[in-house]
C-alpha cells in the first residue's frame, strides 16, 4: 500500500518582525511572501508538480491587525486548490500594535489550562472561518506546544486530527503523552494524532523532518524508508517564510533547493508516496496505532547536512 505524505506549511505573521517594529504591509510581505519565495512561490511549485499540501494558518494576529491579512492568505491558498487548517500562537492575544512586542500573552498553548485552551482554539477557529476558510478539522499548535489537555479541547470542539506531536521537541514544548519516537497516526483522547515525522539524527537523538532541519538526502532517505517499511504516513513541516533568510529580505538558497528537490522527488514517486489533504484521509483508511520506526541514524548523512547548515548559516542567512 502507498504511504500518504502530509506536506504541511505552518503559515503565520512572524513575531520577530512585529518585534522589529515593521508596519502591517511589511509584516505581511516578510511573513507570507518574503523575497519572492513565500507562499505564492510554494503554491506555484506545488501546482507545477501536481502535489497537495496543508497550510496550517494562524489567524490570531487578526486580534490586533484585523482580518484583512488573514483573508488574503486564506484566499490565496484556497484559490490554488490547497488545504487550509488551523494553527495557533496564543501570544498574539496580548499583543499591541506598534509596541515592538513588549506586550504579549503566554507563548505556548500548553501553558494554559484546558478550558482556556478550548476558548483560544474556538476563538482561532472562528477567526479562520471569518477569513473565508472552511470549518477546520485538523490543528497544529504553534511551536508544537500542545499537551493532552489540548487534545481533549480539540475533541470537545469537534476536530478530527491534531498534528502537534514532535518527538524532537518532546517533552517541551511538545508535551502530548506519547513516546518521542511515535510517528504513526494514533487515536488519543478523542482525536487522531498525526505526529510530525522524525528521524534519528544520532543514536538516541531525534530530528524533525523539516525543510530547514534536514538535507534533501535525509528527506529522501526518510521517505524511502517509510515507503519500504509500509508506514502509515509521513508528515513533513515547512513554513511560509522558511525559504527566505530570517529577516525575510533574501532567499535562503539552501532551503529553496531543498524544497524544490523535495517537490520533484514527491512528483516522481507519487505512486508510492502520494501527497494528501486531511480531508482525503477517510478515503485512505489509515491504520492507527502502528509501531512505525524512525529512520536510523547515519553519520555520513548527518555530516553532509551539517556542512549544508554551516553554509546556510554563514552565507544564506546573512544575505542582504
Amino acid at each position: 500500500m502507498p504511504t500518504p505524505v502530509f506536506l504541511t506549511v505552518d503559515t503565520e505573521i512572524v513575531w520577530r518582525h512585529h518585534v522589529a517594529g515593521h508596519d502591517l504591509a511589511t509584516l505581511y510581505e516578510r511573513s507570507f511572501e518574503p523575497a519572492g519565495v513565500g507562499v505564492s512561490y510554494q503554491l506555484a511549485t506545488l501546482a507545477r508538480h501536481g502535489l497537495k499540501a496543508c497550510f496550517f494558518i494562524d489567524p490570531m494576529p487578526a486580534v490586533i491587525f484585523g482580518l484583512d491579512p488573514i483573508k488574503r492568505i486564506v484566499d490565496k491558498v484556497l484559490s490554488a486548490g490547497q488545504g487550509v487548517q488551523l494553527h495557533l500562537h496564543p501570544n498574539w492575544t496580548g499583543a499591541v500594535v506598534g509596541d515592538r512586542g513588549s506586550s504579549y500573552a503566554r507563548f505556548q498553548l500548553g501553558e494554559f489550562p484546558r478550558d482556556a485552551q478550548r476558548d483560544l482554539i474556538a476563538q482561532a477557529r472562528d477567526l479562520l472561518m471569518a477569513a473565508g476558510a472552511p470549518a477546520p478539522l485538523a490543528f497544529r499548535a504553534g511551536s508544537y506546544a500542545a499537551n493532552d489537555d489540548t487534545l481533549v479541547a480539540l475533541a470537545e470542539l469537534g476536530f478530527t486530527y491534531d498534528s502537534s506531536h514532535d518527538g524532537s521537541n518532546h517533552p517541551w514544548p511538545s508535551n502530548i503523552g506519547l513516546p518521542p519516537r511515535q510517528i504513526a497516526p494514533v487515536e488519543r483522547l478523542g482525536v487522531i494524532e498525526v505526529p510530525v515525522t522524525v528521524i534519528e539524527d544520532s543514536p538516541g537523538k531525534l530530528r524533525t523532518v523539516q525543510i530547514c532541519a534536514l538535507s534533501i538526502t535525509e528527506m529522501r532517505a526518510a521517505l524511502d524508508h517509510a515507503a519500504a517499511q509500509g508506514h502509515q504516513a509521513v508528515t513533513i513541516v515547512n513554513h511560509g517564510f522558511e525559504l527566505a533568510n530570517r529577516s525575510g529580505t533574501a532567499p535562503n538558497a539552501v532551503h529553496v533547493r531543498r524544497f524544490d528537490a523535495l517537490c520533484a522527488f514527491l512528483d516522481t514517486h507519487r505512486d508510492r508516496l502520494p501527497t494528501t489533504h486531511f480531508r482525503d484521509v477517510p478515503d485512505i483508511s489509515l491504520e492507527l496505532g502502528r509501531s512505525d520506526l524512525p529512520l536510523a541514524a547515519s553519520a555520513m548523512r548527518r555530516r553532509w547536512r551539517q556542512a549544508e547548515q554551516l553554509w546556510s548559516n554563514l552565507v544564506a542567512e546573512r544575505a542582504a
